[in-house]
Formats: structure tokens, C-alpha cells, sequence
């Protein structure tokens, strides 16, 4: 399988560039060169595309922007020559944030970690049986019956994720988040984050669009899951 990729930069040298190191790379495959925001609208209104380099700033409408007007989006690296963007790259769920001038080595590195990405999210999942108010789990060869009640929230670790408890160690299982949200009660529980998911029977604290569970667990709130758990904050809080 190749990824589909588009590279977006309003820069002629700096598109050819990317678009070279897109080529050279196996698991990459071009579908489209766009100059400009507008002209990755026009293409990804009309097709499916696995994969964005998208640099930031541009004229008319910047990267950042663009992403984030998106209603599906693609899976994105930032390429930039500023470093002031990048907390706010990964507040929309950014696989990477590269700056220039990008050298082939660091690009490998940030394809070779959307290629990790691809194949965890198109590989078959481990089986979760769930009941009302539990899960079984397959942990380092046991199963494990976990409480909904018990977990505080849920991390995706490389190929694993990492299902975090009131008490104890987390518990470690391979299987990818999206599974393990279709398992959940969306009463109870809510993607917030590409990487997390969290119990929201144990939301106390929010603190600049993060979720604070103790000082040193702060989970941030993802720029696509914002008006879902603002909708939450505003059912659960009095403001």
C-alpha cells in the first residue's frame, strides 16, 4: 500500500522539494501539487487523499487555517520556517511539524511516522469483549476484566494503548483507539484527542483547553473535538 499524499506550499523551490523527497520515498505516492490553499480545496473536494504537507504560511488563507476549516481531514505534516506554530499544530491533531529547510533525512523521519501511523489504523485489532460495565482486555498474554468505572483515561502509545486507571499501573493492550471508543458508552466516555480518550465521570478541572486530572496529567483538547466537548462542559458545569 503507498499513502496518497498532497503538498501545499505557495513557495515553487520549496513544493518541488517536498514533491522530490515525496517521490524518492517508497511508501509515498503524489496525487496532486497545489500552490495554493484554494487549489487543495478544489482537489480534495473531488477526491480521497491519505496524507498533507501542508505549509503554513501562505498567502490568502494560511495552512493552519485551512486545516482547520476542513470537516474530514487527511492526516497532516506542518512544514514551516517558524517554530511559534507548533503547539498550535498539535492542538489539530498534526502528525508532525517540520521546519525548514527540510533535509531528506527529517523528512524520512516524519513519513516514516505517518507510515507507523497507517499501518497501526489498517491493521486487524485485537478483540475486546465488553459488557455493561466492564471490558476484557489481552494484556501481555492474559485477558484482563477492567471497570469503566476504574479508568481515568484512555493514551494511544505507538502500537499500543495505554488504558489509565484510578488505581495502579496503566494496562497495556494492542488495539487501535477507534476500537476501543466504538466499545465505550459515549454517555461516559469521549475522544478529545487524536491520541486520547477520557472518562468524563472523572473531568474535575479544565484549564486552557486542557484537561487537568492531577499537576502533572494534562490531556489536551484537539482542535476537531472542541464543539463535542464544549457541548459536554456546557450540559455538566455551571458557567
Amino acid at each position: 500500500m503507498k499513502i496518497r499524499c498532497i503538498a501545499i506550499d505557495d513557495e515553487p523551490l520549496a513544493l518541488k522539494q517536498i514533491s522530490s523527497y515525496i517521490s524518492k520515498t517508497p511508501f509515498l505516492e503524489t496525487v496532486a501539487i497545489c500552490h495554493s490553499a484554494f487549489d487543495a480545496m478544489e482537489y480534495l473536494s473531488k477526491n480521497e487523499v491519505d496524507l498533507m504537507f501542508v505549509d503554513i504560511n501562505m498567502p490568502d488563507v494560511n495552512g493552519m487555517d485551512f486545516v482547520k476549516s476542513l470537516a474530514q481531514k487527511p492526516q497532516i505534516i506542518f512544514t514551516t520556517a517558524y517554530t511559534e506554530y507548533a503547539m498550535e499544530g498539535f492542538q489539530v491533531d498534526a502528525l508532525d511539524y517540520i521546519l525548514k529547510p527540510i533535509s531528506y533525512a527529517v523528512f524520512l523521519k516524519s513519513a516514516n511516522k505517518a507510515k507507523t501511523w497507517f499501518e497501526l489504523n489498517l491493521r486487524q485489532p485485537e478483540i475486546i469483549h465488553a459488557t455493561k460495565d466492564s471490558l476484557f482486555v489481552k494484556s501481555e498474554y492474559k485477558m484482563l476484566r477492567i471497570f469503566l468505572s476504574e479508568i481515568t483515561y484512555i493514551e494511544s502509545s505507538n502500537e499500543y494503548i495505554q488504558i489509565h486507571l484510578i488505581n495502579g499501573e496503566p494496562v497495556t493492550t494492542l488495539i487501535r483507539l477507534k476500537v476501543m471508543e466504538e466499545q465505550l458508552p459515549k454517555d461516559k466516555f469521549m475522544r478529545v484527542h487524536r491520541s486520547f480518550i477520557v472518562n468524563l465521570d472523572r473531568v474535575k478541572v479544565i484549564e486552557r483547553n486542557r484537561i487537568v486530572f492531577d499537576p502533572n496529567v494534562y490531556i489536551p483538547v484537539g482542535e476537531q473535538y472542541k464543539e463535542s466537548f464544549q457541548a459536554f462542559v456546557d450540559r455538566t458545569f455551571l458557567v
